[in-house]
């Protein structure tokens, strides 16, 4: 479940995202009065076997049942879990299945309440959600001249386009919103989905808040907005 807010006096609707269908609403009818069974059920963060039916875009969700093995999320994971749940409500649309996505979340989810490297394991579930929502990263090679990245060298990374090596690129470089310099071994670390390095570390996160902003257009992100202001991440 992704997230969920009341409906009338007693109900929710529920936003889940599911590994055949991707993205779905829900009405949990009830679900809010003091003995629903859904009340212990519909929890955040753990794997749900849902029913539901309806063929409007709000669906009737008919039954659920909790299927356990994941530990709680608590302190810096839990914020980390909110943040990879907004950022698929903002972003990925309703009725489409993203099947790989769906293990990357619950792996990722796995890591988080495992006391994994926060970091880390965000750059790494970004990088798979933007390929999933159709803004896969170049990352092996310059866009313009076709050549290899080499470790030695410096790139501009252009939205929607991605690595121009900094010579050729001619247009001063730097980070205008639409363009970041980038190491060489960054991106081949990041193509590699390497992140101990503090230079890779640092550099992935300027260019997937880049990439991530540009998808998001107006929209804002509460969760990374409140992971800032608690310098966690």
């Amino acid at each position: 479940m992704l997230h969920s807010y009341p409906y009338r006096e007693t109900s929710l609707i529920i936003e889940a995202f599911t590994r055949n269908y991707g993205r779905v609403a829900l009405v949990a009818r009830g679900a809010r009065r003091p003995r629903s069974v859904l009340r212990g059920v519909l929890l955040a963060f753990q794997p749900l076997l849902l029913s539901w039916g309806g063929k409007a875009e709000l669906r009737t969700l008919h039954k659920a049942e909790w299927q356990g093995g994941l530990p709680q999320l608590t302190g810096r994971g839990l914020l980390c879990g909110f943040y990879l749940n907004e950022l698929m409500l903002k972003l990925l649309a309703r009725d489409d299945a993203h099947e790989a996505l769906y293990e990357t979340y619950h792996a990722t989810l796995s890591i988080l309440s495992n006391g994994g490297d926060h970091a880390m394991t965000l750059r790494s579930f970004e990088q798979q959600f933007l390929k999933e929502a159709g803004y896969a990263l170049t990352l092996d090679h310059d866009v313009m001249s076709g050549e290899a990245i080499r470790a030695d060298r410096n790139y501009h990374y252009l939205l929607e386009r991605g690595p121009v090596l900094a010579a050729r690129d001619g247009s001063g470089g730097g980070d205008d919103g639409k363009r970041l310099e980038l190491a060489g071994q960054t991106l081949l670390d990041m193509a590699r989905d390497e992140y101990s390095s503090p230079v890779t570390q640092q550099q992935s996160k300027a260019l997937m808040r880049m990439l991530i902003n540009h998808c998001l257009g107006n929209q804002t992100l509460n969760t990374r907005q409140l992971l800032k202001d608690m310098q966690q991440l």
